[in-house]
């Protein structure tokens, strides 16, 4: 409870050992809510919580020696090395002295940072720093890793390492708990996802039982050869469509009956000139899924957010 709101109502999640698992949902949804009392940051007004059957608030010790969090903001220490701040984590954890270190080269060398353990993390670039916070998570060799929006702000190189990393530590057995406003991110990593709005997880399923479960959500993609300024809203106003959005070269129509749609977007290209470049029915996708759930308004990526 948030004075009169109630972050987190009633909900009931089970996550299985080995799990790639998602959680996505708007601003202000119970996403950071939910993290925190699982992982020990706070406590439940009511219910429980376990971690390998261990409860977060009766056994919070055994809990936590379970699990680690990666944050979305970095928790390295500027002024240590990376070695030094594998080792520092180690302490925390109460690794041993030689345990930490052979730990700590043991992973700097696994996200290629071993070069760079006598360096000071104040020089490293996001994705190394980033490589480093999640080598930190790992010292204590957690069962259950929380990641949170782990590509935050990377550069599409260090995305794509990050997410091959996290699908190696998912192989490796570790249950990934992974909270991330990037629905494509979602979509091509999660085995399971959760969407919670306003407190409560209105879904739970693979993204793509997920995608087939909407099916009155349907999508038609077009290009023309001219797209002019006023095209979308003529289009928009087209028999048989809902909404139609500009996306790069072309128009995202949202609609309940695509074959009326696709025809009408014929006659309208025969009547204004054009030629249709591309035209698909790919379907909906995770993001179409998450705005009818959620009822948020804008249909584009990074529009759910914690």
């Amino acid at each position: 409870m948030y004075g009169e709101v109630t972050a987190v109502d009633g909900i009931s999640l089970q996550v299985e050992a080995g799990e790639l698992f998602g959680f996505l949902g708007p601003n202000g949804a119970g996403k950071t809510t939910t993290v925190n009392i699982l992982t020990g940051v706070s406590l439940p007004t009511a219910g429980s919580a376990s971690i390998h059957g261990h409860d977060v608030v009766r056994d919070s010790f055994r809990a936590k020696e379970n699990l680690n969090v990666v944050p979305e903001v970095s928790n390295a220490y500027n002024e240590y090395t990376a070695w030094k701040n594998l080792v520092f984590t180690g302490a925390l954890y109460g690794v041993p002295r030689k345990e930490a270190a052979r730990r700590a080269e043991e992973l700097l060398r696994t996200f290629d940072l071993y070069d760079k353990r006598d360096s000071k993390v104040k020089g490293f670039s996001q994705g190394m720093r980033r490589k480093l916070v999640i080598a930190m998570a790992l010292i204590n060799e957690p069962r259950v890793l929380f990641m949170d929006e782990p590509t935050t702000g990377l550069d599409v190189q260090s995305v794509l390492a990050i997410r091959d990393m996290v699908r190696d530590l998912n192989r490796m057995g570790i249950t990934v708990f992974l909270t991330t406003h990037n629905l494509v991110e979602a979509n091509v990593l999660c085995d399971r996802v959760a969407i919670i709005n306003r407190g409560r997880i209105v879904a739970t399923d693979t993204p793509e039982n997920l995608k087939r479960a909407a099916r009155q959500v349907q999508v038609v993609e077009v290009s023309f050869d001219r797209m002019a300024p006023e095209t979308d809203g003529e289009v928009a106003a087209l028999a048989g469509i809902r909404e139609a959005s500009r996306q790069g070269d072309k128009l995202r129509l949202i609609t309940d009956e695509p074959s009326r749609a696709i025809s009408a977007v014929n006659r309208f290209a025969d009547e204004k000139d054009l030629a249709i470049t591309y035209i698909s029915t790919p379907g909906p996708s995770l993001e179409d899924v998450f705005v009818e759930l959620t009822g948020i308004g804008e249909s584009s990526e990074g529009s759910a957010e914690r």
